[in-house]
């Protein structure tokens, strides 16, 4: 018997221990290697009479993170390419595929011997439909112990059986929904409330408990298995069940407009599913799966949130034969929100932190944050009450930079002047050590110009990162011309150390992310020159896919702020200077009316003490009245935000500011929240196909503009109908490792 994945060791009383530790991988990945395996073993041990049951249980921290994505590559690309574009778009055997799985799992449901899972650790995606298809499991008691089924985040659904099996066993449908959809984390015991987790132990106790489960009988036969099973009920069909999921289909729709084909598939399957005998049921669930392995969106969301970012992740990027760079301690020059949620996430990974600023009621106030950043986390479930502790301890806050004597990493964090820029880099640099690392913040201003404050610009980098730090998940790393290969690896290590995507774009005025995000505000105020209603053009940026309208993300950002960059800007390039934003328009916002924000408590919007906002009445008075909304094409407004984003984004290719597409797409989403459906700005384009995506660009040209004129690389792709991820074939990813 091969034991290449999992060791077995029967006990005296009869209990077969099965113990998964997958080979040179640090976490357990099910494979149909590994599920053969399996099933091997449990096909031998239930013809065993000496065998009164078995648990299975991990090697390893974890219990498994789910499918090996190997396999999901090979159902939705097809020689590299998505399937949608393929010739073996459905080739007959895809449905076969997909259905592996589930009928593995479901080999071990019905195999007759009672299997316990004894689960410690992460249990997520497929090894969740594993051990739901154990016919018992046992939990540790550990924060460690989570369960989760992200794989909605990507652009795919659950489609082994969990949501089949768990909303047949649970009596909590909504909760069961929430978990299965929403892609939540829960902890054992919440588990255990679900009904996906029978027991929670302490975890020194974890495989007797499991022994002791099977030495008291464990039924083998699930409630859809037994011989006069009753006809399938579908809960969501009438009463209160029903009013549930008319409720559930009214807020994916209010909060997804519809955007996502894996929702639409999922919330089909459950629902036709739960109508059918529970095979034909699995059977249906992989006819929804084959339907989205064949969608461009499933393709380019898998590619661009799986596998280029966790490339990305895993240092794609960083400078060849650069040893590690282990940072022990940070400085963070300013205290605001941005320096402390900096602070959070370094001292969150163990670095000792220095955060320093104009005064010590501002470094502690700066402290003070991140103690309720640190609350925040535990009401998530993301930290401990220890951990927050150990967390606080590693923050010192004061006033006087000789602290960064030690440091490793300073970052700059404060507002977007150039003269505080310069007086606090100069001062640092007085204390550093030589080969120290000194990073700005910076979102807009080019590193160049900055590192002229620092003496060693060899050693300076750009590091931007993304309100709120603590929570968004990306980094912009800006290197400059004498930005060295060592000073980018430590920038990359420091990011890879705070467990945060990293991408590398080539400086100049805004680099990417900023730069392409103006666009979208910048198109939302040429709406308001055109005529259209303000509420018309909140609601088509929202539906066209992205996590807020034009004007709401320009008030959290801050009007201001936004003003200040223009400024700087025009004051560096002076007669070549040309706002993405109306100039006239901010000046009439912050200097003449005062409307600096969200933080003032208005801007485009008025905001209420308990968190309600409504569009300021006042915005007709800037710029005139407002058309009727039936005047317009509201699928046109929708087209205009997502295309002038991604001509921004072609532009930038095209000038050689990003240079590896998978930083354009996977930076789109994570930095902005380019709609996620489209798998990020470069994705879109290709979807569409360059041709007409050019087509589309110069129709709105001739309606709206100039500024929607193709760039002279989109005109020379339409000439030999490339797709982005085909010409820079070298950057397409998706047959390599993660």
């Amino acid at each position: 018997m091969s034991q290449e994945y999992f060791t077995l060791d029967i006990d005296d009383d009869g209990h077969a221990i099965l113990t998964w530790d997958t080979p040179d991988q640090p976490v357990n990945l099910l494979g149909y290697a590994a599920l053969a395996e399996l099933n091997q073993h449990v096909r031998e041990l239930s013809n065993d009479d000496r065998v009164k049951g078995i648990v299975l249980t991990s090697a390893k921290p974890s219990f498994s993170t789910g499918v090996d994505m190997a396999l999901v590559r090979e159902l939705v690309f097809v020689d590299g390419k998505p399937r949608c574009l393929s010739k073996k778009k459905n080739d007959g055997a895809l449905f076969g595929e997909v259905c592996r799985l589930s009928a593995g799992l479901r080999e071990l449901e019905t195999c007759g011997k009672p299997i316990v899972a004894a689960i410690a650790g992460a249990t997520m995606a497929s090894a969740v439909d594993l051990v739901l298809s154990c016919h018992a499991r046992i939990a540790a008691d550990t924060f460690g112990t989570r369960f989760s089924h992200p794989e909605t985040r990507v652009g795919l659904f659950p489609g082994a059986g969990a949501a089949q099996r768990l909303l047949r066993m649970t009596s909590d449908q909504q909760g069961a929904l929430d978990f299965l959809m929403g892609a939540q984390e829960i902890s054992a015991r919440e588990a255990k409330s679900l009904g996906l987790v029978d027991e929670v132990v302490p975890a020194k106790r974890l495989l007797e408990a499991a022994k002791r489960r099977l030495s008291h009988g464990v039924e083998t036969l699930k409630a859809w298995d037994r011989p006069k099973a009753p006809r399938p009920f579908n809960p969501f069909m009438q009463g209160a069940g029903a009013a549930m999921w008319a409720s559930l289909i009214a807020k994916q729709r209010a909060k997804f407009y519809d955007n996502y084909p894996h929702l639409r598939a999922f919330l089909s399957s459950i629902y036709e599913g739960l109508s059918l005998p529970f095979d034909q049921a699995l059977q249906n669930d992989a006819r929804w799966m084959s339907y989205l392995m064949q969608q461009a969106e499933t393709a380019s969301m898998v590619r661009t949130l799986f596998f280029s970012r966790k490339q990305l992740q895993a240092g794609a990027r960083r400078p060849s034969g650069q040893r590690h760079n282990h940072i022990k301690r940070v400085g963070i020059l300013g205290a605001g929100h941005m320096g402390a949620g900096i602070a959070f996430i370094s001292a969150k990974a163990g670095m000792r932190v220095h955060m320093l600023d104009v005064d010590q009621a501002s470094a502690d106030a700066g402290k003070a944050r991140c103690e309720a950043m640190s609350r925040e986390a535990i009401e998530r479930g993301e930290l401990s009450q220890w951990q927050m502790d150990r967390l606080l301890a590693h923050i010192e806050t004061g006033i006087d930079y000789s602290v960064l004597t030690d440091c490793d990493l300073v970052i700059e964090a404060v507002v977007e002047d150039r003269k505080v820029k310069r007086l606090v880099t100069e001062k640092a640099a007085k204390h550093m050590k030589p080969r120290a690392t000194f990073a700005s913040d910076t979102s807009t201003l080019p590193i160049a110009s900055l590192s002229t404050y620092f003496p060693r610009p060899k050693n300076f980098v750009g590091l931007h990162f993304f309100t709120p730090a603590d929570q968004m998940q990306l980094v912009e790393i800006v290197r400059s011309k004498e930005t060295s290969p060592k000073t980018l690896s430590v920038a990359m290590d420091f990011v890879s150390a705070i467990e945060r995507t990293p991408i590398v774009v080539e400086d100049g005025r805004a680099f990417y992310t900023s730069r392409v995000i103006m666009t979208y505000a910048g198109e939302a105020a040429h709406m308001l020159r055109d005529g259209v209603p303000p509420t018309l053009i909140e609601n088509a940026g929202k539906a066209s896919g992205m996590p807020m309208g034009p004007f709401q993300l320009a008030d959290e950002v801050a009007l201001d702020h936004a003003l200040n960059i223009a400024k700087a800007a025009r004051q560096d390039l002076g007669k070549r200077f040309s706002s993405i934003i109306p100039h006239e328009l901010l000046e009439e916002m912050v200097v003449n009316r005062k409307r600096l924000g969200k933080k003032c408590g208005k801007g485009f919007y008025d905001y209420g003490e308990n968190g309600e906002r409504r569009l300021w009445s006042g915005i007709a008075d800037i710029c005139g009245p407002f058309r009727p909304a039936e005047d317009f094409d509201f699928e046109e407004l929708k087209q205009r935000f997502l295309v002038i984003q991604s001509l921004e984004t072609a532009r930038v290719i095209e000038e050689k500011r990003v240079t590896d597409i998978r930083e354009a797409d996977v930076g789109s989403i994570l930095g902005y929240g380019f709609a996620p459906f489209t798998g990020g700005t470069v994705s879109y384009i290709d979807a569409m196909g360059t041709p007409a995506f050019a087509d589309l660009c110069k129709t709105l040209q001739k309606r709206w503009g100039d500024r929607f004129k193709p760039t002279r690389l989109l005109r020379e792709m339409v000439r030999r109908d490339e797709r982005f991820y085909e010409r820079f074939a070298q950057q397409d990813f998706a047959d390599q490792p993660v």
